[in-house]
């Protein structure tokens, strides 16, 4: 089982625990995790692009000119796809992007999206999350104090205003909470940092 330091919110350690190798020690594969992104990048899109065909612009009711004896090409409408002003020839339609994934799919994934933080040591434990007043710069201490780089994903226990409003205004760093964590944000960002008791929890809902 993988071991991982636990520090407080100066960057001081202060003790250590074991992970699950069920959840921080499985195998990465990139395939599925390739699949678990390509599938929420999808399902973010909400399809609901559109374009007139010449069917749908209003005018062009009437024959520019007559069929022969102008030399110029014969036209039906002003409104066909080479005019100004003309329906849009094979434009987007509102369609949906949406791709499903299986169970099975989506937790090897997230399992190996863990496990790759663990690995490559981008994952913070620290042994309390907590903020007693609105305050961006606390936050900001907290990230310098820890190494954060410049993408950060702060995962809670649970709900707590005061932690999400401070860090809400600092560039590149997301909160979320322990059962709200997804393939995706993992790997997007360069730091993990996760409350010890959002561990435990990841560990009690996951790991059965």
């Amino acid at each position: 089982m993988p071991n991982i330091k636990v520090v407080n919110m100066a960057g001081k350690e202060v003790g250590e625990m074991t992970l699950s190798d069920t959840v921080f020690g499985a195998e990465v594969k990139s395939a599925v995790l390739h699949a678990a992104v390509r599938a929420y990048l999808l399902n973010q899109r909400q399809g609901t692009q559109s374009t007139l065909t010449r069917a749908e612009v209003s005018g062009g009711g009437k024959k520019p000119w007559k069929q022969k004896g102008t030399g110029r090409a014969r036209q039906g409408s002003t409104r066909s796809p080479q005019w100004t002003h003309g329906g849009v020839a094979l434009g987007p339609k509102p369609r949906s992007y949406r791709v499903d994934l299986n169970k099975k799919v989506k937790r090897a994934a997230l399992f190996g999206a863990l496990s790759s933080k663990v690995a490559d040591g981008k994952m913070i434990v620290v042994d309390e999350i907590a903020a007693t007043e609105y305050k961006t710069k606390n936050m900001v201490a907290m990230l310098n104090a820890l190494g954060a780089e410049k993408k950060s994903l702060i995962v809670l226990p649970g709900a707590d205003e005061t932690v999400v409003k401070s860090c809400a205004n600092i560039p590149g760093v997301k909160t979320t909470v322990f059962n709200a964590i997804n393939t995706y944000d993992i790997l997007n960002c360069d730091t993990f940092i996760v409350a010890k008791a959002a561990v435990e929890k990841i560990e009690e809902v996951y790991a059965r």
